[in-house]
């Protein structure tokens, strides 16, 4: 790949965007490796969950690549945002936990790869934003959608009509970082949260975030999801496992069965 990192340690993938020189801006590239890489991490039984960051200590992914956009054509709009939606839903949807370690800048589609990931832990001098309108158009990967579900409608359109950045601090508030840490410490704070997911049954963690992901959906009820999650996993071995270390007083051994 051309533009995207990719290692597997201890079972944590870690995707890291690699154009600093850039600022990690999302560039057409970037979108067909991501939609790449997270569809073979989707199937990888060696993965457990993944780490998503940007190159250096300037940007996450400080928005999308503006040479680029001039040239798509005005018929084509729709096409590219469906695009962008897509890959940043196969992301959202992914049945490991996505961790957005964000190291500086996420702006723009930036900040709705961000928000597509299920956590996401930001570095002290971290900022988000979806600053569109000073381009004279609206975010189009996802970003109306799902800063609403996060912080409400109020917020979320007084911070897309007015491009304000969000500071870490800020972020933490309004629940759209999970921590915030000094960037020393960000992948490790992010590597401590997948260690400990690491020791639950993954079928379980699959269907906890199958189920969370039908709340985003409104096509799914809910609730209907949250119960058909909670069949699948009384029908696991790993359930008659759990639940019999609880009545014995052990430390459970799930297999992922």
């Amino acid at each position: 790949m051309k533009n995207l990192l990719l290692e597997i340690r201890a079972s944590i993938a870690y995707v890291t965007v690699n154009r600093p020189d850039k600022l990690n801006a999302l560039n057409f590239e970037i979108l067909d490796e991501l939609d790449r890489v997270f569809t073979d991490l989707t199937t990888n039984s060696e993965v457990r969950g993944i780490i998503l960051t940007g190159m250096g200590d300037k940007a996450f992914v400080a928005g999308a690549d503006i040479n680029q956009f001039l040239t798509i054509p005005a018929d084509e709009g729709k096409p590219f945002s469906e695009n962008g939606q897509r890959v940043f839903q196969l992301i959202e949807m992914c049945p490991k936990p996505v961790i957005a370690a964000i190291n500086g800048y996420a702006l723009g589609g930036g900040c709705e790869l961000a928000l597509a990931c299920h956590m996401r832990v930001l570095s002290e001098h971290a900022q988000l934003g979806q600053p569109e309108v000073n381009l004279g158009i609206v975010p189009g990967y996802g970003g109306t959608q799902r800063l609403t579900h996060l912080v409400g409608r109020g917020k979320a359109l007084e911070w897309m009509v007015t491009a304000d950045m969000i500071s870490a601090q800020e972020a933490l508030k309004w629940g759209l970082a999970n921590h915030v840490v000094p960037h020393s410490e960000l992948i490790a704070t992010c590597e401590k949260i997948l260690n400990k997911v690491k020791q639950k049954p993954p079928i379980a963690v699959t269907e906890v975030i199958n189920a969370t992901a039908a709340y985003f959906d409104n096509t799914i009820n809910g609730y209907d999801a949250e119960a058909t999650a909670f069949a699948r996993c009384t029908a696991t071995k790993d359930f008659r496992e759990g639940a019999t270390a609880f009545i014995e007083k052990r430390k459970p051994i799930f297999k992922g069965e």
